[in-house]
């Protein structure tokens, strides 16, 4: 395992090479580009706006930064974890070709999309102006936040990457399992509004407290429940650091595989 991690650092120029390729490729091809970094989160913001305070009627106080704050964190973990089934596959004629750690593939698509990330944290600035929302000194908490979700989403595209070598129909029902998971957590609705025989869904989810904290953080101006993240990123780091061994005595079934 310490040499696979050596490998895995000697590579470091390849991983940035495809995070950087990767980024290229997600807007080669679009009128707007880059731009749509900051305009994802912001439309699909204003849709759900749309949606639960103007139809429905619903949503409270600085519902409108709650939700883009919703939005950015769910952008993060949704594209990382779907575009994880096929970072591997998506490079079989390089893995064919030269001995590379295959862990490297999810990995670089997580950090990828943690740039991504960092230019929605833009427009939930812009959304906390416009509600005329003061920054905290709480802001001090969001890099913990921010690595929290870092690892535990390495955790999970780890996992999802090697299972789609051998079943690659795994994408597919992945969607499907990620819009179940969209509206299990906090993303558009409030937390802790659940009816009372339902309260288990948030606590179990992991999503639900990175919600909170980066929530907790910018709206709140109150410190993010440091106990339970650190919780989450500690079995994270443990999850990491058994799949990286996992994948060091493995990866001649991924090559047979592919």
């Amino acid at each position: 395992m310490t040499r696979y991690l050596k490998e895995l650092l000697r590579r470091k120029d390849l991983l940035l090479y495809l995070v950087k390729s990767g980024l290229k490729a997600e807007h080669r091809n679009s009128y707007l580009g880059y731009f749509w970094w900051l305009l994802d989160p912001l439309l699909g913001a204003l849709v759900y706006y749309f949606l639960v305070v103007i139809v429905m009627g619903r949503g409270g106080e600085n519902y409108g930064i709650y939700l883009v704050i919703g939005q950015v964190v769910w952008r993060w973990t949704n594209t990382s974890i779907n575009n994880s089934s096929r970072s591997i596959i998506q490079y079989t004629s390089i893995i064919q070709q030269v001995n590379l750690p295959k862990a490297i593939f999810p990995l670089t698509r997580v950090a990828s999309q943690l740039v991504n990330f960092m230019f929605g944290l833009i427009v939930v600035v812009v959304f906390l102006l416009f509600f005329h929302i003061p920054p905290h000194w709480q802001i001090a908490y969001l890099p913990i936040v921010i690595l929290v979700q870092l690892l535990f989403l390495m955790a999970i595209s780890l996992i999802i990457a090697y299972v789609s070598v051998f079943i690659r129909d795994l994408s597919n029902i992945l969607s499907h399992f990620m819009r179940v998971w969209f509206y299990a957590s906090p993303v558009i609705w409030e937390g802790s509004r659940l009816p009372y025989q339902y309260e288990w869904i948030e606590k179990i989810n992991p999503l639900s407290y990175i919600l909170k904290g980066y929530r907790d953080i910018f709206i709140s101006g109150t410190s993010p429940n440091l106990e339970i993240l650190m919780v989450i990123g500690l079995v994270s780091v443990v999850v990491v650091a058994c799949l990286i061994y996992f994948y060091s005595r493995n990866e001649h079934k991924i090559i047979k595989a592919l």
